[in-house]
């Protein structure tokens, strides 16, 4: 498959994945980084956006008790 067929068949979710995917795997290719930081790397921002979600669910508890 071509790129331009790629590009014509996948929506818009498909393709950033596909672009993330790509450089993940070029860069990992190229020995910028290893499968191992890149691991690392992913599982600290899920962390950190788990913490956020889990502050703003309870600021907006708190604010619910409030009222």
């Amino acid at each position: 498959m071509s790129f331009d067929q790629a590009m014509q068949i996948a929506n818009r979710d498909e393709r950033f994945m596909a672009t993330v995917y790509a450089m993940n795997t070029l860069l990992i290719h190229k020995g910028i980084y290893t499968q191992g930081e890149f691991e690392q790397l992913f599982a600290e921002w899920i962390g950190k956006e788990e913490n956020k979600k889990s502050r703003n669910e309870q600021r907006a508890s708190v604010r619910f008790c409030e009222a």
